[in-house]
């Protein structure tokens, strides 16, 4: 049965987003108190603090070998950080500004090597992990809510408040195809860990289909997952793709 194991309480106000490292031995969180915090998972006792951003940070991120961690924040910024020495390495700046103020996304490749940003604005960025140069841009029609990279790190899938996603070459930022068909915003899409499905999350008022899942290669749908009646703001895959929360 579900029970609750440790409580982490060291920021000073609301936290957004909790994630724990690859080993599954720390967690980081992102608060509106303006700092990220690292956390032993075993004993819920704070590591670090990671102090830096001018306005609250949205959402932390570790890298796939666990010893960097990406933050992205209301300051119009994302940062990398060394996870372990808590160590500010790098600041990405150059998003405009925030459209859609509660959208904030920041993610790895999955080799490590690149970073996905996303702010609000009609752009998703892609950047150089270990320079912090910016490599493309995603020119978008609308406000891009979240971005994230496929497992084989070749591909994007973006969620817009234009009631779609969309599938971009990393490489040289060309669209490669438009998911339509919903009813409201996509506020989340990401790919399968195998790569061969997208599922996308969407704000409607109706219980009908506000997650669908589509075959990656096709776009054509699989399934629409029915239950929810409000807004949903995030998706993800089981690492075995079989289940969906």
């Amino acid at each position: 049965s579900a029970r609750q194991l440790a409580v982490l309480q060291a920021h000073g106000d609301e936290v957004y987003s909790a994630t724990f490292s690859p080993d599954g031995r720390r967690i980081v969180t992102a608060s509106e108190d303006r700092t990220a915090q690292i956390w032993d998972a075993a004993t819920a006792k704070p590591i670090a603090v990671l102090s830096g951003h001018d306005d609250a940070v949205a959402r932390a991120a570790f890298s796939p070998e666990g010893r960097r961690i990406v933050t992205v924040s209301r300051d119009h910024t994302a940062r990398i950080w060394d996870a372990v020495t808590a160590r500010q390495l790098a600041v990405l700046s150059g998003h405009g500004e925030a459209l859609y103020p509660a959208a904030f996304s920041a993610a790895f490749s999955p080799d490590g090597r690149r970073i996905v940003t996303a702010f609000g604005d009609h752009t998703a960025r892609i950047w150089d992990a270990a320079t912090a140069k910016p490599i493309v841009v995603l020119s978008s029609p609308d406000v891009v809510l979240s971005a994230a990279f496929s497992p084989d790190g070749r591909h994007i899938v973006t969620a817009s408040e234009d009631k779609t996603a969309r599938i971009w070459d990393a490489d040289t930022a060309k669209p490669l195809a438009v998911l339509s068909g919903h009813r409201g915003p996509v506020r989340n899409a990401a790919f399968s860990p195998d790569g061969r499905r997208i599922v996308i999350a969407s704000a409607s008022e109706s219980s009908d289909q506000v997650v669908r899942i589509l075959d990656a290669a096709t776009v054509k749908q699989i399934a629409g997952l029915s239950g929810h009646d409000n807004v949903v703001r995030s998706v993800a895959f089981s690492p075995d793709a079989r289940r969906i929360v």
